[in-house]
């Protein structure tokens, strides 16, 4: 038996989640490290005068040798993603070639730390928050980002209501892995049961932090002007980046990598793991709710997900070898199937924590509906040449920041996340064009 993983050997905190244990470093100690740190604290005000890639050429050669841990390499790396962010895509035409000073040292930091060498959401969110008033609780209103793009508060709030929901995931984790246990050690089954529905609700919780986006976060300000700065390397050729993606310094072949996307998160691949839901390409997924052959965990078989299993690699290291461990250990869908035929209650439970993460997964395709395929449709109306559009010339049919097809790849993610469903009501009311979130779509959208 593969032992249960113990979170903090994977960087995994029972109070924080995937969140590092300690607040991030704001700024890195040696004063060697200020010419990175002056022009990434200043970046919004360059890319407003079209100065990043003149004053990046310009900066000095500065070597990694002086990071000494890995607070500092993450730093790093946020200074250098932040930087090679704006020096591609800061100007009307964006650039395949980032230059040596600072494409050495991002390569060096992103190796130590086991991530690809641009903005992923480890770097955007993860790493980048600190408190305002140190030393009050953890919330949204004491939270603020160490670095942005654009300066606004839109920015900050979209990367915040990240931070806050993975702090707010870590009871998930911690109830995941106490049903894992308490399955191994053959508990009694009200407390699996109890444990259960405590893990739904939790869920359910999530969908209600992932809705706080709309609170401070305008659908057109994000479009607009944030979001060009997410995009990643891969499939931007429409956009006048080279189709091979981006020469790093003196390397002669250009890497090709998707941009930060919050499938990029671990909690969310935690979550399906734990419950069973598989994934496959978009429009490969095969007859739904034959889940009784299911496997008790995720697989990593070739029918699995190519798009999900890529994100694996832009996650921090240990994370994703924390998932990996998971899916050897994850037994509840086994233990429902096992005990199920007569505790109709335990079936029940199981099933409302797949019914929470697939509303969830509805609550995510409004939040991506309001805030791109509507902004998309607007675009060619505007007219207007003034402001950064970005991936907005993709059109409606463009792919996100993560590369996907956007809504067909988020229904179908929903859709399969009722496939396991253990009992007979949980499947026919889990089934696809059941189940629906009672939202009010935005006008001029057809979810179907």
């Amino acid at each position: 038996m593969v032992a249960i993983p113990r979170l903090e050997d994977y960087d995994v905190f029972p109070e924080k989640g995937f969140l590092p244990d300690q607040l991030p470093l704001v700024k890195l100690p040696q004063d060697y490290y200020q010419p990175w740190e002056n022009l990434v604290n200043n970046l919004p005000s360059l890319i407003l005068t079209k100065r990043v890639r003149k004053l990046v050429d310009d900066l000095p050669s500065l070597s990694t040798e002086h990071l000494s841990n890995r607070d500092e390499y993450r730093r790093a790396y946020q200074c250098l993603t932040f930087m090679a962010q704006g020096y591609v895509w800061s100007e009307t035409n964006p650039t395949d070639k980032l230059p040596e000073n600072i494409a050495k040292p991002l390569l060096e930091v992103s190796d130590y730390l086991g991530l690809p060498p641009l903005a992923t959401y480890a770097g955007l969110c993860l790493w980048n928050y600190k408190e305002i008033i140190p030393g009050q609780k953890f919330s949204l209103d004491n939270l603020t980002t160490i670095n942005t793009f654009t300066g606004s508060i839109d920015e900050s709030w979209f990367y915040l209501v990240s931070v806050y929901f993975e702090y707010e995931g870590a009871s998930c984790i911690k109830l995941g892995l106490d049903l894992i246990n308490l399955i191994n050690n053959d508990a009694d089954r009200k407390t699996i049961i109890a444990h259960l529905q405590e893990l739904a609700e939790s869920i359910d919780h999530l969908g209600s932090v992932l809705l706080k986006m709309e609170e401070m976060c305008d659908p057109h300000v994000f479009y607009f002007r944030i979001r060009p700065f997410l995009a990643g390397w891969k499939g931007m050729n429409d956009l006048g980046l080279n189709k091979d993606g981006v020469l790093y310094g003196n390397e002669t072949t250009p890497r090709n990598y998707v941009g930060g996307s919050n499938a990029q998160s671990s909690l969310i691949q935690f979550l399906d793991i734990l419950l069973s839901v598989q994934h496959h390409p978009t429009g490969e997924r095969p007859v739904p709710h034959q889940a009784n052959s299911m496997p008790s965990a995720v697989s990593n078989s070739s029918s699995s997900s190519n798009f999900m299993n890529e994100m694996r690699d832009y996650m921090p290291e240990k994370h994703r070898n924390f998932l990996k461990v998971l899916e050897q250990v994850s037994n509840i869908r086994e233990y429902v199937s096992t005990n199920g035929e007569d505790d109709a209650e335990l079936i029940l439970c199981y099933d409302a924590c797949l019914a929470m993460l697939k509303s969830f997964r509805d609550k995510h395709i409004q939040i991506v509906t309001r805030y791109i395929v509507l902004q998309a449709r607007q675009k060619a109306k505007m007219g207007s040449n003034t402001m950064r559009s970005g991936l907005a010339k993709k059109g409606i049919t463009e792919k996100g920041t993560g590369g996907t097809s956007l809504l067909p790849f988020l229904k179908q993610c929903r859709d399969e996340t009722g496939d396991p469903a253990a009992g007979n009501w949980g499947k026919r009311i889990l089934s696809d064009g059941v189940m629906r979130l009672k939202y009010s779509k935005p006008n001029g959208i057809n979810e179907e």
